[in-house]
């Protein structure tokens, strides 16, 4: 109730009201107030209104207000009781029946403005039917109706040319310009033929123009001919190639396979396309074409507003409160019979779930199939016209992946191994440059001590001889060794050779085993893997629904338990109203005095009474003052002159003891004189 309030408090402050309420002042507004605030907004729906609410009978106020909530299709709550309830509630100004009202009008104003307009024109008069007989009655009837079904049409061109987008200036706007463009063209044309009737054999030549530019047009449509053809010749190629693919595919399987296999395969397609057939696709046509009717429906339908939806969701909650009460009562019954058809339908509903989604699946990865094939089938297209080559397939293309892996080992050895010799060449390169460092130091100071000597060039003779004695006895060590180190090479060669394929053998039986072993492998856990990854698709996207559905329910409980509190906090609150009501009925009908005074209807009637009487006190006071208002205020001023003229005398008193006597004041008769 505060919410709602607080709603009519804010809109009644906006514009066009310019109340300037809050919640204190709106709830302490009295009943003809309250009407009269009833009346304003609806005043500002339907301009005829336009009353004041003083100058007009209850019941004519109660009579014109219900006869416009009517054409509004206010729905008061309740049933024929309550609205007499509410009709005296309306007459009285009751705020119980007046702020659902108010806050029902200000929620869609705008829409119930058009409501009102078009009721001013769509409400029909009934007339008697003797009146009927007459003709120029029955004529003047059937010319209103023929008007009524008019504006009917009228207006609803007029909504869909406002919903439709074009706005009438944006059209003014476009005509100018195309006027504008038009007379430009105009002009345009008029200077060519000027300039055009100059040249000789003019005639002949536009002429020539105009059959040039047919022949242009008729060169754009051939083209546009010529693309379309080419277009259709290569969804031709395409399709040619497509069914080869089949064809071939088709022929393997059959070179392949058994006729027990092509059988099972072919049966296996049967109930699969049975099943398309029988099942699926009525279920999805059915679903279509309820849905297509549904749609029709909506369309043929008028524009519904605001309020008809949010009749709509009413009504969709209590049927929606109908189907949870009597799921209840179904399950308070717990018949055993029908629990375990539940389960059995339960099961079925399941499986038949799965089974779709299965053939789905089925259905996406065929389509998958067919897209996947038509590429491959492009892009070996392409490969023939770029290469000239077959593109390896199966075994072949498998040979070739292996065949790359062990050569691109290979690779990454040697690159490693290329790698070491590059890091340990760039040491020893470094090592030398520093020992060249060195020794053209040393040869720098050997030379200078070899001239202090007087022996230079002692040193380089003596190291030249000393490399040739040693390359002579390295050459002749080398010859004599290299014959016996070749024999004995040969025989450790053939020796460690003949060791190693023996020893290698057995070796190799096990690695072609191994190999084998790791292929099956291999397929197996490719196999294992795939049906993981499809298992694991499936739980988790029935895991998504599942969480969809708590977090659904737990916001539908979370949401009921928040409506429990509510309704048992109105109903305290009802209750406690009701309480207090049937108390102040007991006290009003006792017919003890004692507790009639108790009651708050006597207390306020001498609350009423007393401020009565104090308000006509109030008034003869009042009256009393602005008589005595006049001689008071000439009263008050003599007495502001007085104290004045008192005040002057005692200042000159005081001035006259303060100074030196210079005179002598007499005092006759009531004047003051002064003799020097």
């Amino acid at each position: 109730m505060s919410d709602q309030i607080k709603f009519i408090v804010d809109n009644l402050n906006k514009e066009p009201f310019r109340k300037n309420y809050n919640l204190i002042t709106f709830d302490s507004l009295e009943p003809m107030q309250l009407l009269q605030v009833l009346n304003d907004v609806l005043a500002e729906i339907d301009p005829k209104q336009v009353v004041d609410i003083r100058e007009e009978m209850p019941e004519q106020t109660a009579k014109r207000m219900l006869s416009l909530l009517g054409i509004l299709k206010y729905k008061p709550p309740g049933n024929a009781t309550d609205m007499s309830t509410f009709r005296q509630g309306l007459v009285i100004g009751s705020k119980p029946v007046i702020y659902p009202v108010l806050h029902w009008l200000l929620q869609r104003t705008s829409e119930l403005k058009k409501r009102a307009y078009l009721a001013r024109f769509l409400i029909k008069l009934e007339v008697p039917s003797e009146f009927l007989q007459d003709e120029t009655v029955a004529d003047t009837n059937k010319q209103y109706e023929e008007l009524m079904e008019a504006f009917k049409t009228l207006h609803k061109e007029c909504e869909q040319l406002k919903t439709s987008g074009f706005s009438t200036a944006e059209i003014r706007r476009d005509i100018s310009a195309m006027e504008e463009e038009k007379d430009q063209l105009i002009k345009r044309v008029e200077r060519l033929k000027k300039r055009v009737e100059t040249v000789q054999n003019h005639q002949r030549m536009l002429k020539i123009a105009r059959q040039l530019r047919v022949e242009k047009e008729r060169e754009e449509f051939l083209v546009q001919q010529k693309q379309e053809q080419k277009n259709q010749l290569f969804h031709a190629v395409q399709r040619l190639q497509r069914i080869q693919n089949q064809l071939k595919s088709m022929r393997h399987a059959a070179a392949d396979a058994k006729p027990e296999s092509l059988m099972k395969r072919l049966e296996e397609e049967i109930k699969f396309n049975s099943y398309m057939v029988t099942e699926k696709f009525p279920k999805e046509l059915e679903s279509k074409k309820k849905e297509l009717h549904f749609l029709q429906k909506v369309v043929s339908e008028p524009a519904m507003g605001h309020s008809d939806l949010l009749e709509l969701e009413s009504k969709i909650n209590e049927i929606n409160t109908e189907i949870n009460q009597l799921i209840e009562k179904k399950m308070m019954r717990n018949e055993p019979i029908e629990g375990k058809l539940s389960l059995y339908r339960q099961q079925a509903s399941i499986i038949s779930r799965k089974k779709e989604a299965k053939a789905e699946e089925l259905q996406e990865a065929k389509e998958k199939l067919a897209n996947l094939e038509r590429e491959v089938s492009v892009k070996t297209n392409q490969t023939r016209e770029f290469d000239g080559t077959e593109v390896l397939k199966g075994d072949d293309f498998k040979r070739y992946v292996s065949k790359l892996r062990s050569k691109s080992t290979v690779f990454k050895k040697k690159h490693q191994i290329i790698a070491g010799f590059k890091a340990e060449f760039g040491l020893l390169q470094r090592t030398e440059e520093l020992l060249k460092q060195r020794h053209e130091n040393i040869q720098h100071q050997l030379q200078t001590i070899e001239d202090k000597k007087g022996i230079s060039g002692y040193s380089y003779t003596q190291e030249e001889l000393e490399r040739v004695s040693a390359l002579k006895t390295e050459v002749d060590e080398m010859k004599g060794r290299t014959l016996d180190d070749m024999s004995e090479m040969v025989k450790k060669l053939n020796s460690l050779v003949s060791e190693k394929k023996s020893a290698l053998a057995p070796v190799i039986k096990e690695l072609r085993q191994l190999r084998q072993k790791c292929q099956e492998l291999t397929q197996e856990c490719d196999e294992k893997k795939s049906q993981y990854d499809s298992c694991a698709a499936g739980l988790e996207s029935n895991r998504s629904k599942l969480e969809q559905e708590v977090r659904g329910l737990r916001e539908e409980c979370l949401q009921e338990e928040s409506r429990y509190h509510y309704t048992n906090c109105m109903i305290k609150n009802l209750e406690i109203q009701l309480r207090r009501a049937t108390d102040e009925m007991k006290a009003y009908v006792s017919s003890d005095q004692q507790e009639k005074r108790k009651a708050i209807r006597e207390q306020y009637t001498k609350n009423i009474a007393e401020q009565e009487n104090l308000g006509k006190k109030l008034r003869e006071k009042q009256k009393a003052v602005r008589e005595s208002h006049g001689p008071n205020m000439k009263q008050a001023k003599m007495w502001r002159d007085f104290e004045q003229l008192m005040e002057c005398k005692k200042q000159c008193f005081l001035k006259q003891q303060s100074q030196t006597s210079i005179g002598q004041v007499i005092q006759e008769g009531g004047e003051d004189r002064l003799i020097l």
